[in-house]
């Protein structure tokens, strides 16, 4: 534990005692796994691991939470928390900031806890933004001595005067439940869209497939239903899914019989139940479907049609240029040279029929910029530009298409947030957000995803592409250790890589509902002005983390972390002697 400081108002016959964090709650390596929380007597007299072990307490299956929390709490308080049961039970997740540990002439100890809240886990596996705004609670510790006299480290301790809420630290979160991606059908039923969920590691493995089928029948999280759709109003479990030795029955009572539906359920169960091998029979209300492989449909039904391993690329006097790394493959700039000229950042992607999607900021008149869009066969040789210019645009980002409509993109200028056409007209995007401008955004392998950065806070929203246009639900804003976050960009389904500060400038990955984050690197120096990433996922196996990032106009990667240097560009004229080289800049993918 870390030493932060002292404490005031405390009697003069007592001392204090400060349990702090230095860094994430959830850092790296720190954690070992396990099924069930330790039981009260399991710290003994040790008073931090105990008041660590009752943050835990919660952790598990919910009809039992109480019960857990409870076990704590010295008889004559257990009625200061009042029992809930079942789809009733939420834990509200924090991170522990510090912990003052006060000893009294009684010989009981008062502890004070500095949280920040992250959210509520409910009891469907979600975790809802948070309610409550305490960013402290006050409890006392006894001895559970029967003469409660000298500390007995067989009796343990007593938690007195408690917290009336459940209360679960991050790092409880990570260590007893485990982080499950389930996917629902986009609006428009072209696609399935990630959504996270927490499991207990106390449920049995077996039970799996009964619980993801449930959180399928409860439909997606809230920040998440303007982008997608879930199973058909009055669908339910007909008792639980059972099966084992890799065969597995589901029976769903559902009022439509449509064979196109149930085939996407099907798919959409196989996805959702992560890399679980076997057979599964779905039934519709006693009528059993085909009997299905998971592995096969998987293979059959992609994740992320037209996925690909990605290539670098970056910025170089003006021009895209490819950039070379021993062992990754190495792509052709896709852009004819007269167009390549003047540009600031870009975004290149494929569309479904293998057009190439080129979206670039370059430079206008006076210190302000436009906006570029140009589309086609490789290479592309004409460029539309926005009408208007710009004093500050950000690098723009394609909305991933899996179909054959026109390609959509969205991007920042001026403070506000804009949708762009193939033909580079833009259309300003209305965001339900406190006042703030708009400095980042950021689309998932998905499509359906954004976050945002406005008002130096960190945000995901979901979108909506039914009818030809794009709109953005309400965004959902994340907690996290990180203040005055810069840039932003999506590391895996259900991690964003985030740029911004924990008293330095720093780079953190962070899960998409805030609870999870680990550091990635604390020692920039400076803040990071640009940060792209490739994300990480189950269609194609490439290596997991890759990002690029710029600080201070130097270009660095990630795995190994190293700076771009000019010899990583392929394509540039040898700088004559004595001429200072330029350096790489806005490095970016292509997949």
């Amino acid at each position: 534990m870390v030493l932060l400081g002292a404490g005031c108002g405390i009697p003069a016959a007592s001392d204090v005692r400060v349990d702090g964090k230095g860094g994430a709650a959830t850092e790296a390596g720190v954690i070992s796994r396990g099924s069930e929380p330790p039981t009260r007597t399991a710290s003994g007299t040790l008073q931090e691991v105990f008041v660590r072990n009752f943050l835990s307490a919660a952790a598990g299956e919910p009809d039992r939470a109480y019960e857990r929390v409870k076990a704590f709490v010295a008889p004559e308080d257990k009625i200061r928390l009042q029992d809930k049961k079942g789809s009733e039970v939420a834990l509200n997740v924090v991170r522990l900031r510090e912990a003052v540990y006060t000893p009294n002439r009684d010989l009981t100890t008062t502890v004070k806890i500095t949280v920040q809240q992250i959210g509520v886990l409910r009891a469907n596996g979600t975790l809802a933004p948070p309610v409550a705004t305490e960013t402290e609670y006050e409890f006392g510790l006894r001895s559970a001595s029967f003469d409660g006299g000298v500390d007995d480290d067989r009796a343990g301790l007593y938690i007195i005067d408690p917290p009336n809420v459940l209360l679960l630290s991050d790092t409880a979160l990570r260590q007893y439940y485990q982080d499950e991606t389930i996917y629902f059908w986009s609006s428009d039923r072209t696609r399935l869209v990630p959504d996270q969920r927490y499991r207990p590691q106390a449920v049995p493995v077996e039970r799996r497939v009964n619980e993801v089928v449930k959180w399928l029948v409860g439909g997606p999280s809230d920040w998440l239903r303007p982008g997608v759709v879930g199973l058909p109003d009055r669908t339910e479990l007909i008792n639980n899914a059972t099966g084992g030795n890799g065969r597995w029955e589901v029976n769903l009572d559902m009022p439509s019989d449509d064979q196109n539906g149930i085939d996407q359920l099907i798919t959409q169960i196989a996805w959702s139940l992560g890399d679980l091998p076997g057979q599964l029979e779905l039934k519709i209300r006693n009528n059993a479907q085909p009997v299905v492989i998971l592995g096969e449909r998987r293979n059959s039904h992609a994740l992320y049609p037209h996925a690909a391993s990605p290539l670098r690329f970056g910025v170089y006097d003006g021009a895209i240029h490819p950039l070379d790394f021993e062992g990754e493959p190495s792509g052709t700039v896709p852009l004819a040279p007269e167009v390549n000229r003047n540009v600031v950042s870009a975004s290149l992607g494929f569309a479904k029929d293998r057009r190439i999607l080129a979206a670039m900021v370059v430079t206008g008149s006076k210190n302000r910029y436009r906006l570029a869009v140009g589309t086609g066969v490789e290479p592309v040789s004409v460029l539309s530009r926005s009408s208007t210019e710009y004093s500050s645009i950000s690098r723009p980002v394609w909305l991933r298409m899996v179909d054959s409509r026109p390609g959509r993109g969205l991007v920042v200028a001026d403070g506000q947030l804009y949708r762009f056409d193939e033909t580079a007209r833009m259309y300003q995007m209305p965001l339900n957000l406190p006042s703030g401008e708009v400095t980042a955004v950021a689309a998932a392998l998905d499509g359906q995803r954004v976050a945002l950065i406005a008002g130096g806070r960190l945000y995901v929203a979901a979108v909506n592409l039914d009818g030809g246009g794009v709109s953005i639900g309400p965004p959902r804003e994340l907690v996290t250790s990180l203040t005055n976050p810069t840039a932003v960009d999506w590391g895996r389904e259900d991690q964003l890589v985030v740029a911004g500060s924990v008293g330095q400038p720093a780079l953190y990955e962070i899960s998409v509902d805030g609870a999870l984050e680990t550091p990635l690197r604390t020692d920039l120096g400076a803040k990071v002005n640009h940060l792209t990433a490739y994300p990480s996922n189950r269609g194609v196996r490439a290596p997991s983390g890759a990002y690029m990032y710029e600080v201070n106009g130097v270009a660095y990667r990630s795995s190994p972390f190293e700076r771009i240097e000019p010899s990583r560009v392929r394509g540039i004229a040898q700088v004559p002697a004595g001429v200072r080289q330029s350096n790489p800049s806005a490095p970016f993918f292509l997949y």
